[in-house]
């Protein structure tokens, strides 16, 4: 294999290319997390992967808690399973928790004020309620706790760690707040090595090849842990040395014969482009991307060609309609360009508008 071999067997794993899933909660699974501080460009990278989910669909799996918010893996929000949040949660807060600890010191949140501010967050919100940040806010100031100089963010990014809260549905446009023990009673529990041994294993098999650093990145976990976790399911993966680094990728899995062409339109932190570290750029496989002066380059909202970067794109909204502008590194041909509506055109499908393309070389 070579670059662009492992970067279309990344598409076919992270199921950008070939059987597509069902339902958001189906791609939620199969990816084990999928990163969305951003929650709207994040709802369109799941249902991306399905075969049609709306907008307004992803919008009532998220209000009734299908699929949840929390921080979980890095320090930002990812899109998890009801029935994986406290196993993972358990696997990955204590690391995420040790990369915050001297910001918690510098905001002066010790222990004790976060168990106070945990207890004050469980009686504001059980029974059900859903509250919004300014509501927690408004709360927590009643009862004489600081929340300036982003000393609320991490109150609540503590708690959601901790496994007391997590996402609740919508008020408007407004996110909330609830209690996890509510939305998800039966979330399972695993032991250690047994969380440890799923996480590597789901990470490999949907988003491989990848090296053991790009596991690393993707789950915060440290390195030790990485290397058992790779030593427990290494029977159930294939290793391949390529270009000097170790890739993992699942068992018998069929090499993936791509379409050609075909362009898609990621938003800026999807899976494909975040969640990996050394072996980020199989995506920009001979470098022309990145040879280009870097005021025209923009690794963010790509728009990929056969598994390679190609441009970046934005989106307006009007009325009825949405428009795509697509900045290309090189002029697509007649075909390439129908390629591009026909990914406006599923975009477009997702928010229930009629797509239409403007675009320029760059």
């Amino acid at each position: 294999m070579h670059g662009k071999d492992i970067a279309h067997w990344r598409m076919h794993n992270l199921r950008l290319s070939g059987a597509l899933f069902e339902a958001p909660e189906d791609v939620v699974h199969w990816l084990g997390a999928v990163q969305s501080q951003d929650y709207g460009p994040a709802k369109w990278s799941v249902a991306e992967r399905t075969g049609g989910v709306s907008d307004a669909a992803m919008d009532r799996a998220f209000a009734d808690g299908t699929i949840l918010r929390t921080h979980v893996l890095r320090p930002t929000w990812h899109f998890v399973l009801p029935a994986d949040i406290r196993w993972m949660l358990a696997l990955t807060a204590p690391r995420v928790q040790a990369l915050h600890a001297y910001r918690y010191r510098q905001l002066e949140l010790d222990d004790t004020v976060l168990e106070q501010c945990n207890g004050l967050l469980v009686g504001a919100l059980q029974g059900g309620h859903q509250l919004t940040r300014k509501e927690l806010d408004t709360m927590l100031k009643g009862a004489g706790i600081a929340t300036n100089d982003f000393r609320l963010a991490h109150i609540l990014m503590n708690a959601e760690l901790h496994g007391i809260i997590c996402s609740g549905g919508l008020n408007g446009k407004q996110h909330t707040y609830a209690l996890l023990d509510e939305r998800a009673p039966r979330a399972k529990r695993l032991t250690h090595d047994a969380a440890l041994a799923e996480l590597t294993l789901r990470y490999f098999a949907s988003h491989g090849p990848a090296t053991a650093k790009d596991f690393k990145w993707w789950s915060s976990l440290t390195a030790a842990n990485v290397e058992k976790g790779l030593e427990m399911v290494a029977a159930q993966l294939e290793h391949e040395v390529i270009g000097g680094m170790s890739y993992w990728f699942a068992a018998s899995a069929p090499y993936p014969k791509a379409a050609s062409p075909t362009v898609h339109l990621l938003q800026g932190y999807d899976e494909y482009t975040v969640a990996y570290s050394e072996s980020k750029y199989v995506l920009d496989a001979s470098g022309a991307a990145r040879s280009r002066p870097r005021d025209t380059v923009v690794f963010n909202h790509v728009v990929i060609l056969d598994s390679q970067v190609a441009g970046h794109w934005k989106r307006t909204l009007k009325k009825n309609s949405v428009v795509i502008e697509a900045a290309l590194y090189t002029p697509f041909d007649d075909v390439q360009l129908q390629a591009l509506q026909a990914a406006a055109d599923r975009h477009g499908r997702f928010l229930g508008l009629t797509a239409s393309v403007v675009s320029r070389a760059v």
